[in-house]
């Protein structure tokens, strides 16, 4: 039987800038004028991309966290929505149903550092034979629609299947989810997208993952 549990979490986004830079060169005055005296310039050396930022009040999921190792088959609930369940639907979408609809149980897999893909395997029972997985993967609907997650053939070097999941502190098995800083959030008007949340938009974006056994073996 899928274990549907609900609890609470609670987000503060922060972020911070720096800038530093370097004084005007000395200018040199002859006969009246201004010029600059000519000097081998350095190349600046490029800026390391950022990882995509923490939210506040949530750190990188343990590397022995047992329901993100791969070997873990898990329900996924939205904390403010725990009477229905996330689920791979008939259509292809990922949404949330309060019955037995569609794919509802995931194997988080890691991939690198917090990123992972989201496996999910035929069948109610997700167990041993029930065929290859389906991966969550980021859809661009275009047409000024928000960003959804679709399922897909699994491919593990696809950015747009790589998502962070990062635990909410004090708050066991409750994570967020997002793919290159745009958090998984549910829209009443859309259902689940992702986006990056604007200021005072910050609810609805916590999801607690509940224990459903192991998971089948990989593939």
């Amino acid at each position: 039987m899928r274990k549907l549990f609900a609890g609470a979490g609670a987000l503060v986004l922060t972020a911070a800038m720096g800038a530093c830079g370097n004084g005007d060169p000395v200018a040199e005055e002859v006969s009246g004028s201004t010029t600059v005296p000519t000097a081998e310039t350095t190349p600046a050396t490029p800026a390391a991309t950022s990882a995509t930022p923490t939210p506040a009040g949530s750190s990188a999921a343990a590397p022995d966290d047992e329901l993100l190792s791969g070997t873990r088959q898990v329900t996924i609930v939205r904390v403010e929505g725990f009477e229905a369940g996330l689920s791979l639907l008939d259509d292809g979408r990922l949404g949330e149903a309060d019955d037995d609809s569609g794919r509802q149980l995931f194997v988080p897999t890691p991939v690198a550092g917090d990123r992972f893909q989201v496996k999910s395997y035929k069948g109610g029972g997700g167990g041993p034979g029930t065929g290859d997985p389906v991966c969550w993967q980021v859809l661009n609907p275009g047409n000024t629609q928000p960003l959804r997650v679709e399922g897909a053939d699994c491919t593990s070097d696809e950015p747009k299947q790589q998502f962070e999941i990062t635990k909410v502190d004090g708050a066991d098995g409750v994570y967020h989810i997002s793919n290159n800083s745009a958090l998984l959030q549910h829209s009443p008007t859309n259902g689940l997208i992702l986006e990056e949340p604007g200021d005072g938009d910050l609810k609805n974006i916590t999801f607690r993952f509940n224990d459903n056994g192991a998971a089948p073996a990989q593939r």
